[in-house]
C-alpha cells in the first residue's frame, strides 16, 4: 500500500501544470519550475481555451488524477444542484471519501488516501467503505477501523506537520475519527495554488 508506487508520475504533475500542486516540501517545482520534457522551459501566454483546460487538469491532478468520464459527471452533477455551479463543483470533489481521509491527516496524499479506502482500511459510520468516490454527508464519521490504527503510514501522516485538518471537518486525533461537518465552499478549501472550478464549468459548457 506504499505510495512509493507512483512517486514520478505524481510529482510530474506539479512540473506540468507549473505550481506546487499540494505544497508539498518533496515536490521537484520547489526546485526547477519548468514542464518536464525537452520542451518544458517553453511558455507562451495561454488563450482562453488554453486556461480553461489548465484549470480543469489542476483540480482533476489534485485530487488524484480523476478519470475524464468520472469528471464529467461531478460538472453534470455539478449543473444540475442549485447555486453557484463553481462552488458546486469543490463540493462534490471534498466530498468524496479519498479527499476527506486526505483532509483528516489519515495520508500524507491523497493517492495514499485512496489506497487506504481502496484497502479496507476505512470506516463511513461504522461500516467498511472501500469505494474512494464514495461521497460522504454532512455528519457522516469517517474513521480507521481498529485493525489499521497501527500501520505506520497512518500514525506518520497523522503526526505529520505539513498541513492542518479544516475547519469543515472535526477531529478525534486519537481515535483516528473524523466527522464531516459541511460542505466546503472553494474559499473554505486549503489549497496550496489557487484553483478555479469556473473555468472548469466554462470548459465544458463551450
Amino acid at each position: 500500500m506504499s505510495e512509493k508506487k507512483r512517486p514520478v508520475a505524481k510529482y510530474k504533475i506539479d512540473r506540468r501544470l507549473n505550481c506546487n500542486l499540494w505544497g508539498r516540501p518533496k515536490s521537484p517545482y520547489n526546485t526547477r519550475q519548468t514542464k518536464p520534457g525537452q520542451h518544458g522551459a517553453t511558455r507562451g501566454k495561454l488563450s482562453d481555451y488554453g486556461q480553461q483546460l489548465a484549470a480543469k487538469q489542476k483540480i482533476k491532478g489534485y485530487y488524484g488524477n480523476i478519470g475524464e468520464k468520472q469528471f464529467r459527471k461531478y460538472y453534470a452533477e455539478a449543473m444540475r444542484l442549485r447555486g453557484d455551479n463553481g462552488q458546486n463543483l469543490i463540493g462534490l470533489l471534498e466530498r468524496r471519501l479519498d479527499a476527506v481521509c486526505y483532509r483528516a491527516k489519515f495520508a500524507i496524499t491523497v493517492f495514499a488516501a485512496r489506497q487506504l479506502v481502496n484497502h479496507g482500511h476505512v470506516l463511513v459510520n461504522g461500516k467498511r467503505v472501500n469505494i474512494s468516490s464514495y461521497l460522504v454527508k454532512e455528519g457522516d464519521v469517517i474513521e480507521i477501523k481498529d485493525k489499521s490504527k497501527q500501520l505506520g503510514m497512518i500514525i506518520a501522516a497523522a503526526q505529520s506537520q505539513e498541513r492542518e485538518v479544516p475547519e469543515y471537518i472535526q477531529m478525534d486525533e486519537k481515535a483516528l475519527k473524523a466527522t464531516f461537518l459541511r460542505i466546503p465552499k472553494l474559499e473554505d478549501v486549503p489549497y496550496a495554488s489557487q484553483m478555479q472550478p469556473q473555468l472548469v464549468i466554462e470548459f465544458y459548457s463551450r
